[in-house]
């Protein structure tokens, strides 16, 4: 069997094009912010990317704070906060870990049964309002739920 420069079927493929496929691993990168994992998930890394910034900024942070924290360059902070690259999973946890944040709710469009990615940021907008909305919309919540 011939193998194009995109397929390794011994080994998972570092290159990162407008598609490519990992036999190990079974994933296919459809454009630069999306693969799809085994099993049809799709994952946009560029969403992933914008909630890692998201919380890196909110610690106050920059991309060179982070980066010394999880031990890597600022310029691979930079390309998993673009979604150009998906991180390897050590990365990830140690990236969520230095932010504070789970990795649910860095995943919270991938993740079917997140235990708190949503309802966290629901809520941590909810508390931004004046507490007479807060009380309306928890009135909304708990009507739609009976």
């Amino acid at each position: 069997m011939k193998h194009s420069s995109h397929f390794h079927p011994d080994r998972t493929s570092t290159r990162y094009s407008s598609f490519c496929i990992t036999t190990s691993a079974l994933v296919i990168i459809i454009s630069e912010q999306q693969l799809v994992l085994e099993g049809g998930i799709l994952v946009d890394l560029g969403a992933i990317g914008s909630r890692i910034k998201a919380a890196r900024e909110k610690k106050h942070l920059t991309q060179d704070d982070l980066a010394a924290i999880v031990d890597l360059s600022s310029t691979h902070i930079s390309v998993i906060e673009r979604g150009v690259k998906p991180p390897k999973l050590e990365t990830f946890v140690n990236i969520a870990n230095a932010l504070g944040v789970s990795a649910d709710t860095l995943l919270q469009d991938v993740v079917e049964h997140s235990s708190e990615g949503i309802a966290s940021e629901l809520a941590a907008e909810i508390m931004k309002l004046p507490a007479k909305e807060r009380s309306r919309i928890i009135n909304a919540v708990r009507a739609l739920t009976e």
